[in-house]
Order: C-alpha cells, then structure tokens, then sequence
C-alpha cells in the first residue's frame, strides 16, 4: 500500500511516498486498533529519486512488515528548492531528520522503533544523520559512499588530486558568474553514452549510466546535472566524522564484493564502536545493488532481519 505524501524540510516541502503492509489500513479483525509498527527512512542515491532505488527498497520492506518512507531529496524530484539540482550534504542530513519528524507523527508508527536506511550517498547522509539524532535508533547502508570523499578521491579512491581542484576552481568561477547575473551554472553528470562512460570512468561509471540513462530505471526527475555550486558543499562534507557516535545503537552495512566505492563501508564500519556489521553481498558491484534481484533479496533479508531486532534491542 503506497500513499503520496508530503512533509517540510528547513522550510521546503518534500515529496515523498509512505509504504505500509496492507493489514494495517484500520483496525484488526477483532475490532481492536493494530499495534503500531517499527518505521524506515528510505533515503535515495545521489542524483535519483524515490521512484528508483530507494522506492524499491522501501516497498520490499514494507512487505516485510514496516512503514517505510522513501523522498525526494530538497531541490531534486518533486521536493521543492531552488536551484534545481541543488545537492548540499547539510540539507541532505536534514532532510533524513525532517522524513523522521513525520514518521514520528504518523500513528500506525511506532515512534521508538525508527530506523534508517541509506542508499549510496545517502548511506552516508545517515551516518551523519544518526550520529546526532537519537530518534534513529537503528541504522543500515546499502552501497554506502561519502559524497565527500568521493568527489575528492574518486569513486576508487585514487583520484589525482588535480581533479577536485580543477573542480573548485569552476565551482569558484560559477559563483562570480552567478553573482554577474548570468544565471544557475551546472555541469553534466553523465557523458552522451554508454562507450563513453566506461572510458572515463570504467564498470562503475558504466553501470551508472545504464542504471540512470536507460530504459533499466532511467526516470525523468533523476538528476542529470548538478548545480557547480554543490560542489564546494559537498567536498568539505565529511560523513564519516562522527560516525562513532551512532554506537550503542546498531549499525549494519551492506556492500557488493565487486564494489569500486567498498573502501568507504570499510572506512566508515572501521570509524563505527558497534554493535556492528559489514555484511558482503557475493558477485555484486556498487550499482548491482540498486535494483538487480539476485543481489538486493539477500539485502532485504539482511535488512529487514536487522530492524525488526536492532530498534527493539535499544528502545
């Protein structure tokens, strides 16, 4: 059962869609009210929305017995926020506070068993998230990656540092031409096919492009640019930071073996004090992992096991 919703974030209306098992619309056979049940935050990747990745995962888990919500990011899909493509990491950890303010409001959620669940970017965002806000009593990544270190590193870590100073010095150009009144200034996400993707940036970059620029899950709202101006936001942005703070509420996460983007669960469960897990799906890659069937059932299982018994253990 899927409702369209909407919920305020620093002052700008989201978007997004609430996921409940379908025995819980009114009361119970026997006439008394259905217990509240544990909740999810579903937060997308970076650049998708939540008709994608995180609306997949929100739906399987809802099956699975929760009230989940997956939504828009600020300035993205059908959240409000100009300029549109607009990613700013601040905003981005607000908005996983804003979805569990709502969630919290909702009376077939049980307000001491919220959790929730980063995809990609937004696997970082909930680190960041959870470490200061103890509503989240439990926390679970799916391909987590740092925007930070990635855009500074690169998506394997090795990136020639030339890179993301040449990217500061257009953000920094952008913002003059901005301020001159030239308009949003913004640079291309994804090059013009698929051959061209896989030499810039090999597997993952391909994979991405299938994923985003393909009839595989290519959407009309996904974010092919962003705005130049993210880009100064997101490279001081650290995810990990605080990352011990999460503890002693559980952490679980989840990465595909053939992950370029691995090293930065590694980095991030290494920082976390536990409870914890670092949970391995076989054969799959970072974007394998958003929708291909064979690798996201053994995450569902992984994750619907952990919080069903990970928000109880702490409330």
């Amino acid at each position: 059962m899927r409702t369209d919703v909407t919920f305020v974030s620093a002052g700008l209306k989201l978007a997004g869609h609430l996921y409940a098992p379908g025995d819980i619309a009114g009361d119970t056979p026997s006439g008394e009210a259905a217990e509240p049940l544990p909740a999810i935050v579903v937060g997308h990747p970076g650049s998708g929305v939540k008709e994608q990745a995180a609306g997949l995962y929100a739906r399987r888990l809802a099956e699975r017995g929760f009230v989940t919500l997956a939504y828009d990011a600020a300035f993205q899909g059908e959240s409000e926020g100009t300029p549109r493509g607009l990613e700013d990491p601040a905003h981005r950890v607000e908005d996983i506070k804003a979805a569990v303010s709502y969630l919290a409001t909702r009376e077939e959620v049980d307000a001491d068993r919220i959790g929730a669940l980063g995809i990609c970017a937004s696997g970082g965002y909930v680190l960041s998230a959870a470490a200061t806000d103890h509503r989240i009593r439990a926390v679970g990544t799916v391909s987590a990656v740092d925007i930070a270190r990635q855009f500074r590193l690169g998506a394997d870590g090795t990136q020639d540092p030339a890179v993301i100073q040449g990217m500061l010095d257009a953000a920094a150009a952008a913002r003059t031409a901005e301020a001159l009144g030239e308009g949003v200034q913004s640079f291309r996400l994804f090059p013009d096919t698929i051959e061209q993707a896989l030499a810039l940036g090999g597997r993952h970059a391909g994979d991405g492009f299938e994923y985003y620029c393909t009839d595989r899950a290519r959407h009309p709202r996904s974010a092919k640019s962003l705005t130049w101006s993210s880009v100064d936001r997101m490279v001081s942005f650290d995810a990990f930071g605080f990352v011990d703070l999460i503890s002693p509420r559980p952490l679980l996460m989840i990465a595909g073996r053939e992950a370029v983007t691995s090293w930065m669960s590694v980095e991030a469960f290494q920082k976390a004090r536990g409870p914890k897990e670092l949970h391995w799906i076989d054969g799959a890659g970072h974007v394998d992992l958003y929708d291909k069937d064979e690798y996201v059932t053994p995450a569902i299982a992984e994750l619907a096991d952990f919080f069903h018994t990970g928000p109880a253990s702490t409330a």
